[in-house]
Order: structure tokens, then C-alpha cells, then sequence
């Protein structure tokens, strides 16, 4: 089975505010709940959770990060097309 990933991610639309989100994520606030509030990301709603994927399914600077990524760890800030994105590996298989 090729590898995957089971990613969450908060999306923003400026690389300071990314900036600002990791800095509390840093200090202990829950991810899901910042993606709850502030991403604009459908999937903030889940807390951000994208579910698994492989490699192909998202936009190519996203992918090389969350591949690259290791399980428990937050990545970023990643910019996108989208905006700037806080990604959190989940898990991996």
C-alpha cells in the first residue's frame, strides 16, 4: 500500500497570523479548537481534520510538507495557493 497520511490543518490567509497561531499552539492551546476558530478551511468545523490521504490528492507544497512531516508534530507555516497553512501529521502508514 503506498504511504499515507492522516493530516489536520488550519488554514489562514497571512503568514503572520499563521505565525501567531503556532506561537499559542506552542503554549499549549488545543489545534482543533484554533481550527474551529479561526481557519477558513471547511474542514475547521472537524478541527481541521482532512482525514487520510496519499500522495497526488492535494495542492504540491502542502503534500511535501505533511509527507515530510512526523507523527505528532505541527508543520509550518506552509503557503499555498489558499493561504498559509498549520498542518499537524495526525499519523502515518
Amino acid at each position: 500500500m503506498p504511504k499515507q497520511v492522516h493530516a489536520a490543518h488550519i488554514l489562514v490567509k497571512s503568514e503572520d497570523q499563521a505565525k501567531d497561531l503556532l506561537t499559542k499552539l506552542n503554549a499549549g492551546v488545543s489545534f482543533a479548537d484554533l481550527a474551529k476558530k479561526h481557519s477558513d478551511c471547511p474542514s475547521g468545523k472537524q478541527g481541521g481534520d482532512l482525514g487520510w490521504f496519499g500522495k497526488g490528492q492535494m495542492v504540491q507544497e502542502f503534500e511535501k510538507a505533511a509527507f515530510e512531516g512526523e507523527k505528532g508534530n505541527v508543520v509550518g507555516p506552509v503557503k499555498t495557493k489558499f493561504g498559509f497553512h498549520l498542518i499537524k501529521i495526525l499519523d502515518q502508514r
